[in-house]
């Protein structure tokens, strides 16, 4: 990956109560503050090729992508991906039992895929900014999936 993020949160629940908030897409407007909508583009449960557009504010404007889950496994892991503006974006849970709670890991990374000069010089001009919010908004996510997945 050209640039990846990785947080770990602990939370106070069993894990399968953390998945059932992280594979709760239809759900994630009530529980994530940084997401405005979500719209479900396939039926059933959560798993692999479930996929939805969800509308975020970032650095002040809505911005919708459509997501789509490239890996699940209850209630261990999943992987989520996206591709936007040139770029693949890859988001990776990983939920890891300790002390009677969970370890919830989020790996988040960005691939250039359509590189070229002008790319190149605008990510080094604006990625480290960029990562620098998305680590921010990515750490505010996790505190409140840990809250859903606690008042459960």
């Amino acid at each position: 990956m050209d640039s990846s993020i990785s947080l770990t949160q602990h939370v106070h629940a069993s894990p399968e109560k953390v998945w059932s908030v992280i594979s709760d897409i239809a759900g994630a407007e009530a529980t994530l503050s940084g997401v405005e909508s979500v719209q479900m583009l396939s039926d059933g449960p959560y798993g692999e090729g479930t996929r939805w557009k969800e509308t975020r504010k970032m650095m002040g404007r809505s911005e919708t992508v459509e997501m789509w889950v490239a890996q699940s496994d209850p209630p261990r892991s999943t992987t989520v991906k996206a591709l936007q503006g040139g770029a693949d974006y890859t988001t990776r849970f990983t939920l890891a039992e300790r002390n009677g709670g969970t370890d919830l890991t989020l790996v988040f990374g960005a691939e250039v895929t359509q590189s070229n000069r002008f790319s190149r010089i605008l990510l080094a001009l604006v990625g480290k900014i960029g990562m620098t919010m998305t680590r921010k908004a990515l750490a505010k996510d996790l505190g409140e999936i840990a809250a859903k997945a606690e008042s459960l």
